[in-house]
């Protein structure tokens, strides 16, 4: 049975997603309360993880070890890397990364977990796939675009620091809990993708456009995540 796991870092990410949900229980746990019920009539727990690379990775946990479920979604507002992302626009992972881990002095890539073999977490590519059709469909007047989320903990309102991870890690967006959840999925062998509305510019605009831009920006999500979670079950069982 398909069962989702949606994760947002923040109230505002998550909240419209719980007045949209049918919720049967909530189930607290290391400080997150997890709603399950269903969405768009799709069983699903929606949780708000707490900001940071260690609260996203302990959701995730939780997500498989008490609840089961068999897909994630991440939704929440990021920082645009990419010159055609703009604010008010929408980016799907293809892939994330961290641009935090360095471990470089030993041989690895900038952004590579020792003993992994690889850096890049690829989100499930029907996900992706179904995540952009559902957004032309709820938010047509918004540009949606597959990319690479890199992140890490660290809020990005510095140009020298963006432009570091444009040239260092080809970032498309930059946030905070992406690539840990990402992680977490890939070790529990639990498809995923991630969704970031554009908030910010990651420059030295960022404080100021961030709180002005950021309900707008998870409203998109909310509706697109909606939208997706009805989706997946036949599309999945169709694959």
């Amino acid at each position: 049975m398909i069962k989702i796991g949606i994760i947002g870092a923040m109230d505002l990410e998550v909240d419209q997603l719980k007045k949209e949900m049918s919720t049967l229980s909530i189930v607290t746990k290391a400080g997150m309360d997890f709603h399950e019920g269903t969405l768009n009539g799709t069983p699903a727990v929606v949780v708000r993880c707490g900001i940071g690379k260690v609260n996203a990775a302990l959701c995730v946990q939780i997500l498989a070890d008490l609840f089961q479920v068999t897909h994630i979604i991440n939704t929440g507002v990021a920082g645009s890397l990419n010159a055609g992302l703009d604010i008010g626009d929408i980016l799907i992972s293809k892939d994330a990364l961290y641009h935090d881990m360095d471990v470089t002095v030993f041989g690895y890539r900038p952004g590579e977990v020792p003993q992994m073999g690889f850096r890049e977490f690829t989100a499930d590519p029907l996900l992706a796939r179904l995540a952009k059709t559902a957004c032309e469909r709820v938010n047509p007047d918004i540009n949606a675009v597959l990319g690479r989320v890199v992140s890490g903990d660290q809020f990005i309102s510095s140009k020298e620091v963006k432009e570091r991870l444009i040239t260092e890690f080809q970032g498309d967006c930059a946030e905070m809990e992406g690539a840990s959840i990402a992680h977490g999925a890939y070790l529990n062998q639990i498809p995923f993708v991630i969704i970031r509305a554009i908030s910010d510019k990651a420059d030295d605009s960022a404080e100021m456009d961030y709180p002005a831009f950021e309900a707008a920006a998870a409203r998109h999500s909310a509706a697109l995540v909606t939208e997706l979670a009805g989706e997946i079950p036949a599309s999945i069982s169709c694959d």
